[in-house]
């Protein structure tokens, strides 16, 4: 391939949005995918990779009818373009937070098992509270939200934590029990003394890989001493399916305090039942970039939504 072309003698530079396309099909190796992720046409998509090439004098892309490699060079240019753009997306981000806080876009990633329970009390405060706040919300499962705030993707999370993630700051906002569900007429329904050792021979249904509360879930019970040899039956991708196979008798299961009203309070064929002090439980927090620009106003926004959630039967953490 030539040298990279030049302009008065001085070497052209890639273009942000060369980079942009370059990187959406080094991640996608599909030119279709890639341009649909950036609102890209296929062709213009195409055209920008190759006048990157063109720049920069190296193929990036092995180009077959059936698919796309990257080349050895394009392996490497795709890390050095993936680190460009997200320190392009600092800059914008430090700008926007210097023209002032709560205004502008904040892209909040939120777990599937605490979307459609705490949403509501989140969407109040950001109406009443932060009007000039254009908030956009992610469900996703814990991985996905992770790599989209590495990313630059997402700007907050709201999650279960510990995360154990380096460059990730935590802000706790609560603690909350997680409750027993089973069939109706249970053994264990109406309790609020359950030892966890009760958890050792239950059949107990669980969430499907991806979700945390599937790996909080079998944490309780191991701590429990649950031999690793019980059967688990996994069978939902929600916790709404997972309620209902345990009204059809299937097994029981593990609920987080915030979920109970909503997946319980329709249906007659289930019963619940409590553990005793100290009872499973799990910490719900915001997390952010370390060292965001938007830092004060995350925490800001952590310290207003704790007192949002007040109603809730759960503990507040601390500021």
């Amino acid at each position: 391939m030539a040298s990279p072309a030049s302009q008065g003698g001085r070497p052209r530079q890639p273009s942000l949005a060369q980079l942009r396309a370059f990187a959406a099909v080094a991640e996608h190796l599909h030119f279709r995918e890639a341009a649909a992720e950036i609102g890209m046409s296929q062709p213009a998509l195409s055209g920008a990779v190759s006048a990157l090439e063109e720049t920069l004098g190296v193929q990036l892309l092995e180009r077959t009818t059936r698919k796309v490699l990257l080349s050895p060079a394009g392996e490497r240019v795709a890390a050095r373009a993936r680190t460009v753009l997200e320190a392009v997306g600092d800059l914008l981000e430090e700008a926007e937070a210097a023209r002032a806080p709560f205004t502008g876009v904040l892209r909040l990633g939120v777990i599937p098992t605490v979307a459609p329970y705490l949403l509501p009390a989140v969407l109040r405060l950001v109406h009443d509270t932060y009007p000039a706040l254009d908030l956009q919300v992610h469900e996703e499962q814990t991985a996905s939200l992770l790599e989209g705030l590495a990313q630059g993707r997402l700007d907050l999370l709201l999650l279960a934590v510990p995360l154990g993630v380096p460059q990730v700051t935590e802000l706790p906002l609560f603690d909350e029990d997680f409750v027993l569900v089973a069939p109706k007429e249970h053994w264990l329904g109406g309790r609020g003394d359950i030892p966890r050792q009760a958890l050792r021979e239950l059949d107990l249904l669980l969430l499907d890989e991806g979700h945390c509360l599937r790996d909080q879930a079998l944490d309780i019970c191991r701590e429990a001493g649950r031999d690793e040899n019980t059967p688990v039956t996994t069978s939902a991708a929600g916790l709404s399916t997972l309620v209902q196979l345990v009204a059809g008798g299937l097994g029981v299961t593990l609920l987080p305090r915030t979920a109970l009203r909503v997946e319980t309070g329709r249906n007659d064929q289930l019963t619940t039942g409590y553990f005793a002090d100290p009872a499973p439980s799990r910490t719900i927090a915001l997390a952010m970039r370390t060292g965001a620009a938007r830092q004060e106003e995350f925490e800001e926004f952590a310290r207003a939504l704790r007192g949002a959630l007040r109603g809730l039967p759960v503990r507040i953490a601390t500021d």
